[in-house]
């Protein structure tokens, strides 16, 4: 028989400890919102990780660019909140909500038509003081060479993937963590708006912006995504990942259909 008086077990090595979970860096929870008595978001929840590449898709007319509006704080959400960085931004002025490294490239573009491409970037990098400038300015010329032969061109005369390359570029002159692109594809021909989806693409994985996407090329938006949501009439119907969604037949049958 062993004896066993003032001995002691083997000490149970300690479980490690659980790796923290980072909240999402945009939250969108429960939001309605109304142009003029016409609601047209319906208590949407939307989740956008530090990271990601999140995109929502649709019909036209569906929410997805009052969505985007909403979350820069023009129209205001009726009910709900937007919590970006862990703070509610729901009632902030939209000057207030740029100034925290959000930067949108707006649907239409909306650059500055009659000032040259050199001055609407200058725009865009007022939101981080100018301080940058001359480094960005560099890296929005390797990132789109395009705008740098045109950096004198009125915006109102480049041609729309043109123009969708300088509101892009502008955006990022604000060196944003969130980035918000409305329909970046509208209106370009196929060869240019797989060349801004590469665009989108490098961005993420080179320098790791986090990207909200709304688009309606659902085939193009869903292959580059990690996750995305589908909104019909003011109500998100759908989530999974990029992959999950392009496979479901309600999701093809819907958008994709001679879609690519």
């Amino acid at each position: 028989m062993i004896a066993t008086t003032g001995a002691t077990s083997p000490a149970t090595p300690a479980a490690p400890a659980a790796a923290p979970v980072r909240p999402p860096l945009l939250k969108v929870e429960g939001v309605t919102a109304f142009y003029g008595n016409i609601i047209a978001l319906k208590g949407v929840d939307i989740e956008v990780n530090e990271g990601e590449i999140v995109t929502l898709i649709g019909a036209n007319g569906a929410g997805k660019s009052t969505l985007m509006m909403t979350i820069c704080g023009a129209p205001r959400a009726r009910d709900g909140r937007v919590i970006y960085d862990g703070q509610d931004i729901t009632r902030l002025p939209t000057h207030e909500i740029m100034r925290m490294r959000i930067a949108q490239s707006p649907e239409g573009r909306r650059i500055f038509p009659r000032m040259s491409v050199y001055e609407n970037l200058q725009m865009g990098a007022a939101l981080d003081g100018g301080a940058h400038f001359q480094e960005d300015l560099a890296a929005m010329f390797e990132l789109f060479p395009r705008l740098k032969e045109r950096v004198s061109q009125r915006g109102g005369t480049l041609s729309g993937g043109e123009q969708q390359m300088l509101s892009i570029a502008r955006a990022l002159m604000g060196r944003p963590r969130l980035l918000l692109l409305d329909e970046p594809s509208l209106g370009l021909a196929p060869l240019v708006a797989r060349q801004i989806f590469d665009v989108i693409r490098a961005l993420n994985a080179e320098r790791g912006l986090t990207v909200f996407l709304v688009e309606q090329n659902a085939f193009h938006a869903l292959k580059l995504a990690h996750r995305g949501y589908v909104m019909v009439n003011g109500l998100v119907t759908m989530s999974g990942t990029g992959a999950d969604l392009l496979a479901r037949p309600e999701v093809r049958a819907a958008y994709l259909e001679g879609g690519r």
